[in-house]
C-alpha cells in the first residue's frame, strides 16, 4: 500500500472552522510540498535532493492548483458504496440519492475544468455502480490497514468488482471511529492500493454524529434530519472531487502547501438557503437538498465555486 494517502480535513460548519486543518506544514529553504492525505503537505525528498530542480519548483510555488503529470480520472467514474456497521434506511436513501445523482450536475461540472497531462479534460459523469454491506466485521475500531481489508474483502468475495475506474467509499456507521485521526485529524480521507493487481482508489467518510458534531457535523437541523448522513454527504463530495483529479496524489496539487481541490475549500459553503425545516442548505441534488462545501474551479480563474459555469 502507497503511504502517501490523500486524506483530507472537512467539517460542515463556518463556525468550526478552527479545527479545519489539523498539524503544520513542514518547510525548508528548498522544499517543495505533496499531499500527506492528512490535510496538510510535506516535503518532497526526491525533489529536495536536487538542488536545481528544488529551485525551479520553488519559483513556481502559488497558492493555486498545477498539474504535476500524475494520472486524473478523465472518463465516468463508478462509485461503489460498502455500508459498515449498523445503518437505517433513511440515512442510506441521503448517501445513495446523492451517489446517483451528483455525477451530471452543475456542482460536479467543476470537475471538468481539469484536464490530465494530455490536456483530456474530466468528464462530468459519476455512476452509482453498486453497493455491499459489512456488518461490522472487524469492529468498531478501525486502523488504515482495516480500511483497506474491509475493501479488499469485498471484491476477493465478490461482492463488488474489481475496477480501476471505481471509487470505493467506506461509509462507517456512527458507532465506527477511525484511530488514525478521526475527529481530531480529518472527517474522511481517500488513497490508492494496489488491489489484485489493480491500482483501485478508495475512500474512508465517517460518520460523525455521535462522536464529533462540532467539528466534522453539518448544520442543526439538517437537511435531511439526518445528521451523520447530512454530514457524510459534504464528506463524500470533497472526497470524490479530489479522487478525481488526484487519484495517487501526483497529479492536482498546491505546491505550496499539498493541498487538493476539496482542501482549497474546505469549510466554504458560499450562498446559503433555508429548507421548510429551518436547515441551511446550498445544493438541490436530485430529490434532496445538501449544504455541501464548494469546490475549487480552475475556470474562469482559480477560486471556490458552487458549480461550473
Amino acid at each position: 500500500m502507497k503511504l502517501n494517502r490523500k486524506l483530507v480535513v472537512l467539517a460542515l460548519s463556518c463556525a468550526y472552522a478552527s479545527v479545519a486543518l489539523a498539524g503544520a506544514v513542514k518547510e525548508s529553504s528548498d522544499s517543495v510540498y505533496k499531499p500527506t492525505g492528512k490535510g496538510w503537505g510535506e516535503l518532497d525528498l526526491d525533489a529536495q535532493s536536487h538542488a536545481q530542480k528544488a529551485a525551479t519548483l520553488r519559483a513556481q510555488r502559488s497558492g493555486n492548483l498545477t498539474n504535476q503529470g500524475g494520472p486524473v480520472m478523465t472518463g465516468p467514474k463508478n462509485v461503489y458504496y460498502i455500508w459498515y456497521g449498523s445503518w437505517d434506511a433513511a440515512s442510506k436513501n441521503v448517501l445513495t440519492n446523492l451517489g446517483t445523482h451528483i455525477g451530471g450536475s452543475p456542482y460536479f461540472n467543476i470537475n471538468t475544468t481539469y484536464t490530465n497531462k494530455a490536456g483530456t479534460h474530466v468528464q462530468n459523469v459519476v455512476n452509482y455502480a453498486s453497493s455491499a454491506t459489512d456488518s461490522g466485521s472487524l469492529g468498531t475500531q478501525l486502523s488504515d490497514a482495516n480500511i483497506q481489508t474491509i475493501v479488499s474483502n469485498q471484491i476477493t468475495a465478490g461482492a463488488l468488482p474489481l475496477d480501476p475506474n471505481g471509487i470505493y467509499f467506506v461509509l462507517t456507521d456512527k458507532n465506527t471511529t477511525a484511530t488514525s485521526g478521526f475527529c481530531t485529524q480529518y472527517c474522511g480521507w481517500h488513497t490508492n492500493a494496489t488491489i489484485n493487481g489493480q491500482d483501485i482508489k478508495y475512500a474512508f467518510i465517517g460518520n460523525p454524529e455521535t462522536q464529533c458534531a462540532s467539528s466534522c457535523g453539518a448544520s442543526t437541523p439538517s437537511p435531511n434530519n439526518t445528521p451523520g448522513a447530512d454530514a457524510m454527504a459534504s464528506i463524500l463530495s470533497h472526497e470524490m472531487e479530489e479522487t478525481t483529479t488526484d487519484p495517487d496524489g501526483n497529479a492536482w496539487y498546491a505546491l505550496s502547501n499539498g493541498m487538493e481541490n476539496g482542501d482549497k475549500c474546505a469549510w466554504n459553503f458560499g450562498a446559503t438557503s433555508t429548507a421548510s425545516n429551518g436547515a441551511t442548505y446550498n445544493q438541490t441534488i436530485g430529490t434532496m437538498k445538501y449544504l455541501i462545501q464548494q469546490n475549487w474551479t480552475l475556470l474562469p480563474t482559480q477560486a471556490c465555486a458552487q458549480h461550473y459555469p
